[in-house]
């Protein structure tokens, strides 16, 4: 699984100079986070305590914009809450303007910025929700 994760991960991201690999997705699981994988997406949180994060959520270019996103925010969001969560928080860069508006759909709102947080030299937004 974490092998096709690496493939998926580099068709999602690849203006990224860092890719994850699938020693760093057998990491992060190890390390306690969530990850669920589909054909063309996957998504990666953690919980701890009844706060959560949304690691890293990925979508390939050719299933953008058909709800698979918000499908992903979903299933990771019902698990986050039965498993006792209250809070989610994510960071999205600043010009991900799709992803940004993705997330307001979903209820998440800006609470504050990371300056320079990215490798491309952005900010990132930082996001809650209460759930």
């Amino acid at each position: 699984m974490y092998s096709e994760l690496e493939k998926l991960y580099a068709i999602c991201f690849p203006e990224k100079t860092h890719k994850w690999t699938a020693n760093d997705f057998d990491d992060l699981k190890k390390s306690g986070c969530e990850i669920v994988m589909g054909q063309n997406s996957f998504i990666v949180w953690r919980r701890i305590l009844d706060e959560a994060e949304i690691i890293s959520i990925g979508v390939a270019p050719i299933a953008r914009r058909t709800g698979t996103g918000t499908a992903l925010m979903q299933i990771a969001e019902r698990d986050i809450t039965q498993s006792g969560g209250k809070t989610i928080f994510l960071e999205v860069d600043d010009a991900n303007t799709p992803a940004i508006e993705m997330y307001k759909k979903c209820g998440f709102i800006a609470t504050g910025t990371r300056p320079h947080y990215y490798e491309n030299g952005h900010d990132a937004i930082i996001m809650r929700k209460e759930v």
